[in-house]
């Protein structure tokens, strides 16, 4: 008797993290299961992918989407309990997301009509429950729909008829599942979602505790979090060897460390000072020899940034990729000894003419134990799109290694820097190089004034300046930001950039290559 190959009947149930490949069948689906209701926009779901992807589930059954779940971490004490969709949500985008929240609210939940009764929602709803868990939070919040209140709206108030669900005399679909997955009811909100017609605007909102869950005293009571960094207004001066830089260096990171500061942050192709030893006339012929450095200027950087304890933004360095293309390079050398890099997307004539200079294609975000960064590289920051997208996907701090020659392209720098940080309630900070290189074709003279930037508000340091190095002298800039303050000045400040957005005018779109 052959075997009966089982493998032909299955159809295999998954809920997993939501993927870019399912968001246009996410939206397909939407317009089936809520006809008449507005579905996701595109870039609303890839902010939710960028923001918070462990937030974000869909059931997969037999290789096709048939349910999804979206949802954000906020703290629910800062928001009035008669709180809009939007207002939750920042309109659908979830730039609110506040991961040292205590609660997970979800957004939405939809199952497609055609699997109905096979428990894809309860699926889902458990996954979120153990994300909470995982994440420690203290309750799961949602705002749930009435859809079958406007069958009996002209005879009860919505009050009478979530007591009615309650005690079991009718069914909602929405309501009755939320009820027998534990949830309990808050109060019951008004104009929740203006375009469902079904609940008459209104909806409950809900609450599920998270049994498992274990306060964090330090977290009730935190009211800072302040992140200490310290600038270098980098000499270049005539060196004699690679040491020689070595040993300026390491005195600066000493600096630092001994200040306690979480970040060090050095100039842009400060590592051109290499070249006054070079005795290369030809600038594109003394760039590739600098690119001969490229290992021993991260050995250099990793080895101080465990050895002091201090996250290095290792200004930035021309390094020869396999291509025979030379890129600028910033580097973030992490205490714990891991690596990453940023390399600069706008490339300046300048560097084209002299260097042959080739243009990267990724702006990326970085994890650190700070927090969300982001580095803009000098004539990065002057494209206001890129710190836009940058604070979309997560970034507190927007930090510019620079170097300009005159004062004018360094106000360039400066008032950009300024601007982004007061357009995106984000701190910025500049570090550039002074003092002048003679024998050094293009790198002979400099110009900078370093500073530490933030948001124009009564919280923040007066003139939005949280400090600023003297023009033309090596020294360093120690400062704190404080990125508590950041965060509840995005919700409660006197103007809230992000939070006040016209999405539905205008929108700044990331294309990944």
């Amino acid at each position: 008797m052959s075997k009966l190959d089982l493998t032909k009947f299955e159809k295999k149930m998954i809920i997993r993290n939501m993927q870019r490949e399912d968001i246009d069948g996410i939206i397909k689906m939407q317009n089936v299961c809520f006809p008449g209701m507005e579905p996701w926009k595109r870039d609303q779901l890839e902010s939710h992918l960028s923001i918070f992807p462990d937030g974000q589930f869909v059931a997969e059954y037999d290789g096709e989407v048939i349910g999804s779940c979206s949802s954000l971490i906020i703290n629910f004490d800062e928001y009035d309990d008669r709180h809009s969709w939007d207002d939750i949500t920042d309109n659908g985008y979830i730039t609110n997301h506040n991961p040292e929240g205590y609660n997970l609210y979800g957004i939405e939940v939809m199952v497609h009509p055609d699997y109905r009764k096979m428990k894809v929602g309860q699926r889902l709803y458990d996954a979120r429950k153990e994300l909470a868990r995982q994440y420690n939070l203290k309750s799961i919040i949602i705002g749930g729909r009435i859809p079958n209140y406007h069958l009996v709206a002209g005879e009860m108030s919505p009050r009478e008829y979530v007591d009615q669900v309650t005690s079991l005399k009718l069914y909602d679909p929405v309501l009755s599942f939320q009820l027998k997955n534990e949830f309990t009811l808050m109060r019951i909100n008004r104009n929740y979602l203006p375009d469902d017609k079904a609940s008459n605007k209104y909806a409950t909102l809900m609450e599920w505790n998270n049994v498992d869950y274990h306060p964090k005293t330090k977290r009730f009571f935190k009211s800072s979090n302040p992140v200490r960094i310290c600038v270098v207004q980098y000499m270049m001066r005539q060196i004699n060897s690679f040491e020689d830089f070595a040993n300026q260096v390491e005195y600066f990171t000493d600096v630092a460390a001994d200040a306690g500061s979480d970040f060090a942050v050095f100039p842009e192709i400060f590592t051109t000072q290499l070249m006054s030893f070079l005795n290369e006339k030809s600038p594109s012929l003394a760039v590739r020899k600098l690119t001969d450095f490229t290992e021993q200027y991260i050995e250099l950087f990793t080895d101080l940034a465990v050895r002091y304890n201090v996250n290095i933004i290792g200004g930035s360095h021309f390094v020869k990729e396999d291509n025979d293309e030379i890129y600028n390079i910033a580097y973030l050398f992490r205490r714990d000894g891991t690596i990453d890099k940023q390399y600069k997307l706008h490339i300046t004539p300048n560097e084209r003419r002299w260097w042959g200079i080739s243009q990267g294609n990724e702006l990326k975000v970085f994890d650190t134990d700070c927090g969300k960064i982001s580095i803009q590289i000098c004539y990065d920051i002057e494209f206001p799109e890129l710190a836009r997208v940058a604070t979309d996907m997560g970034a507190r701090i927007i930090f510019t290694p620079f170097c300009t020659e005159d004062r004018q392209g360094y106000l360039r720098v400066r008032y950009c820097a300024q601007a982004r940080a007061v357009e995106n309630q984000v701190y910025t900070v500049i570090s550039g190089t002074v003092g002048n290189l003679p024998q050094t074709e293009n790198m002979d003279i400099q110009y900078a004034q370093s500073g530490i930037f933030a948001p124009s508000d009564f919280e923040f340091s007066r003139d939005g300046i949280v400090g600023e190095t003297n023009a033309n002298i090596e020294m360093v800039l120690i400062g704190d930001v404080d990125l508590e303050i950041l965060r509840r000045q995005r919700q409660e400040g006197t103007v809230r950039h992000l939070l006040d957005r016209r999405h539905d005018l205008f929108k700044v779109e990331y294309k990944k290559k």
